[in-house]
């Protein structure tokens, strides 16, 4: 699990552990990001710019890929997935509970995504057992800011604080970046991936 906040230097540092991972099979890019305007389009071109050209890539409907987990890790030795919060975002911004003012209709959601998220990493560690593959998972670190003003916002930090979470507990490691500087906050246990 890599963590850190915007330009953190995060994923540079998840496709570095990607590299020097890759003598256990080819490394597979799970991208959730979509291109909503320009911006993020360009965006998207300069992580695909980053990538080895030998490097497979999924971009499917976020949805799917905790199903998908078991397939992708069977025919690859390192998944790079890159990022869980354009993965929480998609899958927020379409449901229509997100943005309600029914605070019950977004915890069913909520708790709903955060399966997704369990889902994608004891898919892998399943499919994984006994191998020397790795799932490596970057996300955005929520929690270092201040608590958005408006509802939407404090419901995505909620949602984005619960995922990494869990998916941090998942993990054999975690590191935090800051400046492109990993700091380690857990190594060398053995369970979903790194």
């Amino acid at each position: 699990m890599v963590l850190g906040g915007s330009r953190s230097g995060k994923s540079a540092f998840a496709e570095s552990l990607a590299l020097e991972r890759r003598d256990v099979g080819g490394v597979c890019y799970v991208a959730t990001a979509d291109a909503r305007d320009g911006d993020m389009a360009a965006r998207i071109d300069f992580h695909r710019s980053r990538r080895p050209a030998e490097w497979s890539t999924w971009e499917k409907d976020p949805a799917s890929l905790a199903d998908e987990m078991e397939r992708l890790t069977r025919s690859n030795g390192v998944l790079l997935l890159d990022c869980l919060t354009m993965f929480l975002t998609r899958l927020a911004l379409a449901s229509p509970a997100f943005e309600g003012g029914d605070g019950s209709l977004w915890r069913a959601e909520e708790e709903r995504i955060l399966d997704m998220v369990s889902g994608i990493f004891s898919n892998f560690s399943r499919a994984a057992a006994g191998t020397e593959k790795r799932l490596i998972a970057v996300s955005g670190e929520v929690g270092c800011g201040v608590i958005p003003a408006y509802r939407t916002g404090r419901r995505f930090a909620d949602l984005q604080g619960r995922a990494n979470q869990r998916a941090a507990e998942m993990s054999d490691e975690a590191a935090l970046l800051s400046a492109g500087i990993p700091l380690w906050l857990k190594r060398g246990e053995r369970g979903a991936g790194s």
